[in-house]
Formats: C-alpha cells, sequence, structure tokens
C-alpha cells in the first residue's frame, strides 16, 4: 500500500517518519479543539481543562519544558480517549525582567525579543507534538491581556485592597528592581544571584494578608488533590500565630507602642525591647543624642539579606536608643535597643525581648551584658549557664500571681488583665505579608495611576484603558536606580482625570505574577473585550480540572492565584474559590546529579535530542524515567532505549496489518487475550493514578507479550493478538502521538487514533480462575498451591497442612500458629521441639 504521495511505506522504523503528515492531519481535522468553547451550559463531568503552567519565552523550549508539557500532554490525550471533552490551552507569561535584560543586552525592543521567542516556541511546540487548542492563544504582553490586570487592579484600588505606602523592600542591585519576598531566595536575587539589599521606597501592594486566614481554610478543598508537600508549604508561609498584643508606654512619648508576642505568659521575663533598625519606628523612638549612632548602625545594614537576618548562629548587633519602654504588667523599665533581628514589616516592627525563653533575645542579651530572667521551668538546663533558651512549656515561675499556672492558663491569665486595663488584647498573626507588586522596570503592565498634587492618586478612567508601554522617549536602563518609565517624559506628563490639572502617570509596572494570577480564566475566550474574562466560558470550563508545573511556585504563583481568585469571588465575578483542583508537580531534568546549567558544561540541548531520538523517544523517556514529581537524571536514562521499544511497537502494526483482512471474528487464544485485557486493566489503573511510568512499563510489557505470540505462539492471525495491538496503539497515543498513528494507519484504520477512544478491559477476563498460594514454615518457602480466589480460610489452612513439603519441612512438628491470609499466603509457625 502507497502513502498519500504514492511512495511504498517504509519498512523499518524511522522516528521522524510522517511528522509533517500527522501535524497536517491533526490541524485540518481540528483534532485538538475543545468544540464549542463558550457552551451554554455549565460545567459537567463531561469537560476537562488541562492547563499547564505557561511558559516564558526566554528563548527555545528547553528539557524542563519537554518534561511539564509531556506530562499534561499525556493527561489531555488520556482524557480525550475516555470520551471527555478536552481543553489543553497555551498562552505565554511574556512580561517579564529577563526579556528587558536579554533586550537591553542585544540593543533590541523588548517586543521584537519576546515575540520572536514565542514563535520559536510555538513551532518547537508543535512538533513535539503537544496537543494544544491553538485557539486559545494569548501573551500577557499584548495590550489586550494586560489591559485587564489594570482593570483588576482598579477594582481592588476601589476596595481599599490595592494601596501605596513607604516601605523597606528587597532591591537588587544589578537588575535595579524591587523582588518580592518569594524571589528572594537564600538572601539572593532568584534571577541573577547578586545578594539582595534593603531599600525604603513608596510602593503599590495588594492586601495578601486580609485573606490569610481565608487562605488557610479553604486547603480543606485542597486535600487530597493538591500534594501534602505543597499544603504544607502554603501553611508555613501563611504562618499563622496565636498570642496577645501588648502595648508599651515608651519614657517620653505620649503614643504607646503595641507589640505582638505568641507567649504573653512569659512578660515578665522580659528585660529589654528591640525594633527594627530599618523601620520609621527607630527613628521614631530614638533619643536626640542617639541619632548619629542610629544612623551609623543602620548604614551597616544595607547589604544584609533577611535569611541571614533571622539566622539564630551568626554575631547579633544593635544600638541603644536611648529610651526605655514601660513593662505594662510590673512596671519594670526596659532599655530600647535598635537591631536588624527584628525586621520592619513583620508583626508591628518590635519585640519584648524574653532572653530566657527565645534563643535569638538570648544571643543579644549575652552579647550586650542585658539581664535573663526565667519564667518557665520547663526542667531544662538554666539557660544563663547552659546558652540555650528553654522554649518549651512548663510552670510560670518569677512571675507574680503567675506562678504555679501552666502555659495556657498564664496566657488566659495575661490576656484577661491586659484587656481589662486596655493595654492590650488576645490576637491571632500570620507570617503572611502583603503583596509587593510594585516593579522599577519598563517590560511589565503600567500601573493605571495618575498622581495629582490636588487630588493624589487619581485612578485612570476604565476608558482609557489600556495604559500602554510607551513605543518609544524612554531609557530602559536609566542611572541612579530610576524605572525606565521615569525617562519618558511625554508618557509620563499628562492631566489629572478629576481637576484636569498638571500630572504624573505612575511610572512602576506591575510584578508578572499578577499576569499570572488570573490568566487561567481567560483561556475559554481569550478574545473577549467586555471583561477580563468569559462568564460563559469560565462556567463551561472552571475551575482548572489538572494543573501542573513546578513545586517552586508553591509560595509564590500559587499563593497569588488563589488569593486573586477569592478575590474576584468576593466581587461576585467567579462562583468558586480555590482556581485549581488537582494539581501536580513535576520534578526538575537534571544532568549526573545536578541541575543543568551552560557554566557546568551539563547543560542538554532539547532540540538535539529530537534530531537524534524523535520527539516520541524525548517524551516517553521523560515519562518512562520516574513518577512526575521525581526529578529525572539524563545521564540516567536511554532514549535510544525508547527508540528500540516504539519501533517494536511500530514492527507488531506492521506485521498485523500485513496479515490480511480483518481478524476480529476469528479464533483466538483464550489465554492470551485474558493477559491482553489484565495489561489493558493494570494501564488503566496507573494512568489514573498519574504513574505514567508505569503505564509505559505495562505497555511494554503487553508489547513482549503480542511479540512472542506472534513469533511462537498462535500468530498474526490470532484475533486476540490484533486486539491487543490495536489496544497497545490507542494507548501509546497518549505517550507516543506520532508512532501511535504511525501503527493505527498500519492497522488498516483511518485515522486518528485519537477517535478510537481508550480501550476497555473486560470484566470477565480478569477474574482469576486460580491463584498462587505461597506457603511458608518457619518464613521459609516450603511450597505453592494453585488455589481458588475465593477459597475459605480453613479450606486453604487444610489444604496448607496437608501438603506433603508441608510436613517433610515440620518433620513430626506440630504447628504452633497457622496464619492464613486467602488466597494468597499461609505461614506456619513450629512448635518448639
Amino acid at each position: 500500500m502507497a502513502d498519500e504521495q504514492g511512495a511504498a511505506p517504509q519498512e523499518t522504523y524511522d522516528p521522524h517518519a510522517g511528522i509533517e503528515k500527522w501535524l497536517r492531519l491533526w490541524r485540518e481535522q481540528h483534532l485538538f479543539e475543545a468544540g464549542d468553547l463558550t457552551p451554554a451550559s455549565a460545567k459537567d463531568e463531561q469537560r476537562t481543562l488541562v492547563v499547564s503552567m505557561f511558559p516564558y519565552p526566554s528563548g527555545d523550549l528547553h528539557m524542563g519544558h519537554a518534561e511539564v508539557y509531556s506530562i499534561s500532554d499525556t493527561m489531555a490525550r488520556y482524557a480525550r480517549l475516555r470520551g471527555q471533552q478536552v481543553l489543553n490551552p497555551i498562552a505565554w507569561d511574556s512580561f517579564g525582567l529577563p526579556a528587558e535584560n536579554a533586550a537591553r543586552k542585544r540593543g533590541l525592543d523588548a517586543r521584537v525579543w519576546t515575540y520572536g521567542n514565542i514563535e520559536i516556541q510555538a513551532e518547537s511546540f508543535e512538533r513535539l507534538g503537544i496537543s494544544f487548542d491553538w485557539r486559545t492563544r494569548f501573551h500577557t504582553s499584548d495590550p489586550e491581556y494586560y489591559r485587564w490586570n489594570q482593570w483588576l487592579f482598579l477594582r481592588m484600588f476601589e476596595r481599599n485592597l490595592a494601596y501605596r505606602r513607604a516601605a523597606p523592600v528587597n532591591w537588587c542591585p544589578t537588575d535595579e528592581t524591587v523582588l518580592a519576598n518569594e524571589q528572594v531566595i537564600q538572601g539572593k536575587c532568584e534571577r541573577c544571584g547578586t545578594e539582595v539589599i534593603k531599600r525604603n521606597l513608596t510602593q503599590w501592594f495588594f492586601r495578601t494578608t486580609d485573606y490569610a486566614q481565608r487562605l488557610l481554610d479553604d486547603m480543606q478543598q485542597l486535600e487530597g488533590n493538591w500534594p501534602d508537600e505543597i499544603l504544607s508549604m502554603q501553611r508555613n508561609w501563611i504562618g499563622r500565630s496565636t498570642g496577645a498584643y501588648i502595648d508599651f508606654t515608651i519614657q517620653g512619648r505620649t503614643e504607646p507602642v503595641r507589640v505582638f508576642s505568641t507567649r504573653p505568659d512569659t512578660i515578665y521575663g522580659a528585660t529589654f525591647f528591640v525594633v527594627a533598625a530599618d523601620s520609621s519606628l527607630a527613628e521614631e523612638l530614638c533619643a536626640p543624642e542617639h541619632v548619629d549612632q542610629l544612623q551609623e548602625y543602620r548604614a551597616g545594614l544595607v547589604a544584609k539579606p533577611e535569611q541571614e537576618r533571622l539566622a539564630v548562629d551568626r554575631p547579633m548587633t544593635g544600638v541603644f536608643l536611648g529610651r526605655h519602654a514601660v513593662n505594662p504588667m510590673n512596671g519594670e523599665l526596659l532599655p530600647i535597643y535598635a537591631s536588624d533581628y527584628v525586621l520592619a514589616d513583620y508583626g508591628t516592627g518590635a519585640v519584648m525581648a524574653v532572653p530566657a525563653h527565645d534563643q535569638r533575645d538570648l544571643n543579644f542579651a549575652r552579647t550586650f551584658d542585658l539581664p535573663v530572667r526565667v519564667v518557665v521551668d520547663t526542667g531544662e538546663a538554666d539557660p544563663v549557664q547552659s546558652g540555650t533558651a528553654t522554649a518549651g512549656d512548663g510552670v510560670l515561675v518569677n512571675s507574680g500571681p503567675l506562678d504555679g499556672l501552666a502555659k495556657q492558663e498564664a496566657i488566659a491569665a495575661v490576656n484577661a488583665e491586659l484587656e481589662e486595663r486596655g493595654l492590650g488584647k488576645g490576637a491571632v498573626t500570620y507570617r503572611l505579608r502583603d503583596w509587593l507588586l510594585s516593579r522599577q522596570r519598563f517590560w511589565g503592565t503600567p500601573i493605571p495611576i495618575i498622581h495629582c498634587e490636588s487630588c493624589g492618586a487619581v485612578p485612570v478612567p476604565d476608558d482609557d484603558l489600556p495604559v500602554r508601554l510607551p513605543e518609544t522617549g524612554y531609557t530602559l536602563r536609566p542611572e541612579g536606580g530610576k524605572s525606565p518609565l521615569e525617562t519618558a517624559t511625554a508618557w509620563v506628563q499628562v492631566s489629572c482625570p478629576s481637576c484636569h490639572a498638571e500630572a504624573r502617570r505612575d511610572t512602576d509596572t506591575m510584578d508578572t505574577f499578577v499576569d499570572s494570577s488570573w490568566y487561567f480564566l481567560r483561556f475559554p475566550n481569550p478574545h473577549y473585550e467586555e471583561g477580563p474574562f468569559d462568564p460563559a466560558g469560565m462556567a463551561a470550563w472552571l475551575p482548572v480540572d489538572e494543573y501542573v508545573g513546578g513545586k517552586e511556585h508553591s509560595t509564590g504563583h500559587l499563593m497569588y492565584a488563589r488569593f486573586l481568585t477569592k478575590v474576584l469571588y468576593d466581587m461576585e465575578l467567579v462562583p468558586f474559590t480555590e482556581p485549581f483542583k488537582r494539581l501536580t508537580n513535576q520534578g526538575q531534568v537534571i544532568m549526573d546529579g545536578k541541575a543543568m546549567s551552560k557554566s557546568l558544561g551539563n547543560l542538554v540541548n532539547l532540540q538535539e535530542q529530537i534530531a537524534a531520538y524523535g520527539p516520541d523517544a524525548v517524551r516517553v523517556t521523560m515519562l518512562f524515567a520516574s513518577p512526575p514529581e521525581d526529578d529525572i537524571d539524563w545521564a540516567d536514562v536511554s532514549p535510544a532505549g525508547s527508540v528500540k521499544w516504539l519501533a517494536r511497537v511500530w514492527r507488531l502494526a506492521r506485521d498485523i496489518g500485513g496479515a490480511g483482512p480483518d481478524l476480529h471474528n476469528t479464533p483466538y487464544d483464550a489465554e492470551l487475550r485474558k493477559t491482553i485485557h489484565r495489561l489493558i486493566a493494570e494501564t488503566t489503573q496507573t494512568m489514573e493514578a498519574k504513574r505514567f511510568n508505569v503505564a509505559i512499563a505495562r505497555m511494554m510489557q503487553l508489547t513482549n507479550v503480542l511479540r512472542q505470540a506472534v513469533d511462537s505462539g498462535p500468530g498474526p492471525r490470532d484475533s486476540a493478538v490484533q486486539e491487543g495491538v490495536e489496544a497497545l496503539a490507542r494507548m501509546l497515543s497518549c505517550v507516543a502521538p506520532f508512532t501511535a498513528e504511525e501503527c493505527w494507519s498500519r492497522l488498516g484504520h483511518e485515522p486518528s487514533v485519537l477517535r478510537a477512544g481508550w480501550p476497555e478491559a473486560d470484566p470477565a477476563l480478569l477474574i482469576e480462575d486460580q491463584v498462587t498460594c505461597v506457603v511458608q514454615v518457619a518464613g521459609k518457602v516450603r511450597d505453592r498451591l494453585q488455589v481458588s480466589p475465593e477459597i475459605s480460610e480453613e479450606e486453604l489452612r487444610r489444604l496448607a497442612l496437608d501438603s506433603v513439603k508441608v510436613r517433610e519441612a515440620l518433620n513430626g512438628n506440630e504447628a504452633a500458629k497457622v496464619i492464613v491470609r486467602a488466597p494468597k499466603l499461609v505461614n506456619i509457625v513450629p512448635a518448639s521441639n
């Protein structure tokens, strides 16, 4: 049989053959399109939305892309074969600092660099066989998209969920921009590795802290569907703490200073008071004669990252501010220090220091020769002698009226007295901080605010959205740490929308986490113009059924997406409170035990791998190497081995396809058919569990069974063999789509194999007539019995004891104990001699 060009079909497997043909056929038949994207009906069980965290266009696809999209595409293809209407969308996270830096380095416009890379990636995705519905394609740097970033910002501004204030921020000196806490890894910029410093800037924030408790509570919806590790990381990041607010009077100051403590019961052990050195509070509390010392101390803090400041095992530094705070419980005067181990943007920026029961306080007290007073008897060594704070529970001592009370009783007593005297109250706080979204860079969404001397911060009217980035007239990397948009004078200078006086645009752009916090809502109708997303499409497809991406986003993107979804729910714009029903994390693709890096010389080029082995083999290798969440060391895997397996499947299809007319009604080998259906059932079970490596192993096992049947069993004209090869081709289409199409075609079927559906195992063929029961004596296997799966424990016990081999092993002894686990195990413990 000749192919559509009239050439004879190849007789050996070629991993590159037919790719263009099948890509063209998929496009012509619209195989990956999800029908009507905005049906009138609400979402039902027949619709599945599979989303991978969208790619960043930093260049061509890399090995990490191949892994994550192989995983999500396998999910999408499997759901289609199971009869689901599947939406597998694609978009690009195309704003951001890397593109800006790359463009600046090459002397290009960021748009040219970004969109050129997008086209390269789009072609690579297609050639990798990823089954995207290309109608969903959009890019976050499109004005048609970031218009709605701005619209959402303004809705949050109206609700006081977006606000502006001066605050110490993470600053990358190399990239000259603010970083969110989540973008600082071990004190360094996640992008360039530069040590991050602190700067005081006026910035825009979203009030994520208003949603802290809901972010915790709603995790109940995710239990069992998200990895436990991710839920635990989010709980720790939110960091709910219960305790009390306590007001300390400051000598020479009318207004008290409020602190939060998780252990108000230890208040009698407070011996000094500490405020964050880089906070405005430090300046307010500093006595005039100590201002110079404070400024000198602060000047030395700029190079210390937050992680170092919070570390316990480092030298403690600080400066006395020349004032004292008054302990509200006993009236003691506590010297006030400024130090870098207290953070300005955590809690109130001040702490009561109880050195006997907090290690950092103890280290500070020992450095500055401050008193240490034990107020909780935990039974441990005295902190003064041991140098180790005792942070556990115990009985209160040296605490006046609290002496003899246990922790919870003492906390209740302190809270009650504080509240009665108007000096504090029980409280809950969170480690989570408000989302800092201002960025001093060009390639991002402009913040839609105009600053007027008379009117203050004025929203850009909705009709004037989007506020587009300037095309010309700006400097991409100005001197002095300015934002590039500050240099676009013609763009910056505008009239106030309220009073029409001269005013200035806000020159910050938004964190790209804003772009990614809601993009998935736009997939059903990416060209919708009446709002950020189409309500009909959202009702039909959202929330996301399967979300795939790296666990490095656990406290960044995933947290922000959950937060914004709750805000949209409160605005009555979405009907759900969690955006992603199920989450799958993929591991990293590494080389020789290390992350791939040009500097390490261990970078593996994806396109070179595809050129050498074909896209199907690369996909199979990724999926077969490990479960999705585990790392893959490319040095330990074999794309060549994947090619050999795919060639064996291809030869089976060639041999069966050439065996003659349809064989479904011819005789078959009953045992072979049972084996085939058992392997179909096992493959199905592992696909459902997302254990794709095990599913591929079962397909390989089926390949071996069928090859043996063709070569030495009933032969290619057996209908069970044909049934098995057809089932294999259908299942293979999830992991090796091009080879599966070739096999399906050689079996004499019209394309595409995707239309054939997933094979169903016959339940009647899964019932075992007999199973093997292992019989052990004193822990050693002595016999194997073929028994009915329905055998009773009593009957199995009798058969085991009657076994000649068992009687020989007992050597005349009685059985002291017989443990029966019907139908597969009997364990006999002989009586002692």
